[in-house]
């Protein structure tokens, strides 16, 4: 399987110079490639692929010469990306979704460059992360790589760098145990589990909240272009990093403690930008806190490791049918209490759904369900 480990990177001044301009060149050649399948098909009606546009690299190259500082496979991948941002829209448009054209970057837009053969223009040698066209960079190498690196990929977060390792690393499986449980995700309370234990909701954004607002009034006061509104803008990403970095580390310590304690989990398969397009600013805004789409993916990839399995079931009808007797009982989002008139069971509303989660997923292991509705990781 494969593992990402990501590691703070030390350039120096003269190296970030560097690579904000490899940066650059990427979001040119990305700009360039876009255009030109663009062009293509809406003056000859020809559909260029992946092949077609990076055969014009090297006449790129030759008209502009400081693409030369970058290296070729980092350039070929970013004519991949725009080749998989071709991909998704025209999935998109078959699905019926909102289709989405790829669209052109702009300064600033682009932030990341990948090196998609490691040994190939990029070498990790102790603390010290070698790259061709650059030299060496330190790394804070908080934790040992394992497994075998297969790609490299450089993030720029505001003013700092990072590192992605991308390892095929081998599964490491927990002892097995006999417990199950179902997870029902919330607004109110982040996750109820079947057996009655709960996550309690972390409101991230509200801590950050009075900084950021205040660091935005102070930055719409100040000239554009000018070195105090540059200082303020970087105060405000740091404000935002840290609401991340915390919601993130949250969802990692949270997601280790589920998959080392059960054997079994199940879980909605939400539709959360579904959601998120149906719902109001404010929950629109709480649903976005919370993250529950990176809570689960954290859980997926730990149980796969791990030798778990993870189960998605479809949401329809988890709260409104009864635990119980099977029965509908409707009631509105104000209603906290299940409180069954046919079976007189009465629980916690979002208790009662992990209940109907934990029971759907388990029938679907029974009857060996592979339909669109469920989804298995073991």
């Amino acid at each position: 399987m494969r593992l990402a480990y990501q590691y703070r990177l030390r350039p120096t001044k003269a190296q970030q110079r560097q690579l904000d301009a490899m940066l650059e060149l990427c979001r040119s050649v990305y700009n360039a490639t876009l255009a030109t399948r663009k062009n293509a098909y809406e003056r000859d009606g020809k559909r260029l692929s992946y092949y077609d546009t990076k055969k014009l690299l090297p006449v790129w190259k030759t008209l502009a010469t400081d693409l030369q500082n970058v290296h070729s496979q980092v350039l070929q991948n970013v004519v991949m990306r725009v080749d998989l941002a071709y991909q998704a829209f025209f999935r998109r448009v078959k699905a019926g979704e909102e289709p989405g054209y790829p669209r052109f970057k702009g300064k600033g837009r682009y932030r990341s460059l990948t090196y998609p053969q490691y040994g190939n223009g990029v070498r990790l040698e102790g603390h010290t992360l070698t790259l061709s066209k650059i030299g060496a960079i330190r790394v804070k190498l908080h934790r040992p790589v394992e497994g075998q690196i297969k790609t490299v990929t450089l993030q720029k977060c505001g003013d700092k760098w990072h590192v992605s390792f991308s390892c095929e690393v081998e599964a490491k499986p927990l002892p097995l145990n006999a417990n199950a449980v179902g997870v029902d995700l919330g607004l109110k309370t982040f996750a109820v589990f079947s057996d009655g234990k709960h996550i309690q909701r972390q409101r991230w954004m509200k801590r950050d909240a009075k900084d950021i607002a205040r660091l935005q009034r102070k930055k719409e006061r100040l000239p554009l272009h000018s070195k105090a509104r540059h200082n303020v803008v970087r105060a405000l990403q740091h404000a935002y990093e840290r609401s991340t970095n915390r919601r993130r580390n949250f969802a990692h310590q949270e997601s280790r403690k589920l998959v080392n304690a059960y054997q079994f989990m199940a879980f909605e398969d939400l539709d959360i930008q579904g959601m998120q397009s149906q719902g109001k600013t404010v929950i629109n805004r709480n649903i976005a806190d919370v993250a529950w789409g990176q809570f689960v993916s954290l859980v997926a990839y730990k149980a796969e490791n791990a030798g778990r399995t993870l189960v998605l079931v479809n949401p329809r009808g988890t709260t409104q049918a009864c635990s119980g007797c099977g029965q509908v009982v409707p009631k509105g989002l104000r209603i906290r209490v299940h409180d069954c008139p046919h079976c007189g069971l009465r629980i916690d509303r979002d208790l009662n759904a992990a209940l109907n989660i934990l029971a759907r997923g388990l029938a679907s292991l029974r009857l060996g369900a592979r339909s669109p509705d469920v989804h298995v990781w073991e």
